[in-house]
């Protein structure tokens, strides 16, 4: 589970009580949940239906019909247990079946991963759209859409041009956990390990889960980056190779960025790639929340004070010290290149990081009004060098 520790959810308070609140309310309502791979929309989902009546769906790519027969099966479960065997022509007859069966108990309806579905067959965005506002206006009922693919997720379902456009009463966005919400995770540990274990996990919950409380910072780190078959090993590789088809020009553009290349055309020269080719993946990669388009908070408009960063702290830390270690993991020695190599460089590699973390405890405490005023935005500045 994403971040659920042993008995206990944590963070997401805000959210929860958001999902809560149209819960609570009479009628229909509807949330459009999105949010990158591993960042727990599954588990605040999980959490949300714990005590509710729900039909919970997690669609796959394995086409329309499948889809269907899956999502009947619990849709009966819930509703109708003691039929068996029934089969459905359409989405619409099994609608029909779930909308004829909501009763005054409030029944949430939740497709997780839906764009896996309703990429092969977008009509049925138009489908529900119809029940929208035909049948389930009246009923007690909330439906939750959710997705991890964010491209999909804002052009077909939130923008204008989506047959759902305006149907929506909320839309979560889930993000990172803060340092605050991650330390959470590893309460028995010191605040500088807390910290870095923020740092290299970039607060995603996925990842944070697997920290082991138990075991040492080191024993964590070395488990799941520097052995050939921990979890955040191959990670940058399974999630572009998930995300983008381009997998080679990303992850080039990834690597450099990575190396202190950030600007759009010192990109483009060190990979021999056309500009408008590196732009376009680079939108693609700021929408997946693994790339930042950073400004210098004093020039905004500047278009020569732009840097592209890596946002993601758990990319920065594996392109900053696995590819020069792959050789050895591979062999068995990757705790040994850990300890003479990594664990040296963890002050240094934090620094920037640090920095991040100080700027969302200032922005915190002056939005709070600790310094005698509204605190609206924190950034950077720099000149001839970047001063934070």
């Amino acid at each position: 589970m994403p971040f659920a520790r042993k008995d206990r959810f944590i963070g997401r308070k805000k959210e929860l009580e958001s999902l809560n609140r149209l819960y609570h309310r009479e009628g229909f309502s509807m949330t459009v949940i999105t949010g990158r791979r591993r960042i727990g929309k599954s588990t605040l989902i999980g959490e949300f239906i714990r005590d509710k009546k729900a039909i919970y769906y997690t669609a796959s790519k394995v086409g329309y019909r499948r889809n269907l027969e899956l999502l009947t099966e619990q849709a009966v479960r819930l509703l109708d247990p003691g039929i068996s065997g029934i089969v459905f022509r359409n989405l619409e007859n099994l609608l029909d079946f779930i909308t004829t069966r909501i009763e005054r108990e409030k029944l949430v309806f939740v497709i997780d991963e839906f764009p896996y579905w309703a990429q092969d067959d977008e009509k049925i965005l138009s489908v529900l759209q119809k029940y929208i506002d035909t049948k389930w206006q009246e009923k007690n009922m909330y439906l939750i859409l959710c997705g991890s693919s964010l491209s999909f997720m804002e052009d077909k379902v939130l923008s204008e041009k989506s047959p759902l456009f305006g149907r929506r009463d909320s839309q979560i966005r889930l993000k990172e956990f803060s340092y605050l919400e991650a330390a959470e995770f590893v309460p028995d540990y010191s605040y500088e390990d807390k910290a870095i274990c923020f740092g290299v996990t970039g607060g995603v919950a996925k990842y944070l889960a697997m920290f082991d409380p138990e075991r040492t910072l080191d024993e964590n780190i070395q488990m799941l980056f520097f052995k050939s078959d921990g979890y955040l090993y191959d990670e940058p590789h399974n999630l572009l190779t998930q995300e983008f088809s381009d997998v080679t020009i990303v992850n080039n553009i990834i690597e450099q960025i990575a190396d202190g290349e950030n600007t759009l055309n010192l990109i483009a020269d060190k990979i021999h790639e056309n500009p408008s080719t590196v732009s376009y993946s680079l939108s693609r990669l700021i929408s997946t929340g693994l790339i930042e388009k950073k400004y210098c908070i004093t020039e905004e408009k500047n278009k020569k004070k732009v840097q592209y960063v890596l946002k993601d702290n758990m990319f920065k830390f594996w392109y900053e010290f696995i590819p020069g270690a792959i050789s050895l993991i591979e062999i068995g020695h990757g705790e040994d290149y850990y300890i003479r190599v990594v664990k040296p460089r963890l002050h240094s590699y934090m620094g920037r990081i640090f920095e991040e973390m100080c700027r969302y405890f200032t922005l915190l405490e002056g939005a709070s009004g600790a310094f005698g005023c509204l605190l609206t935005e924190v950034g950077s500045w720099w000149g001839d060098r970047e001063v934070s």
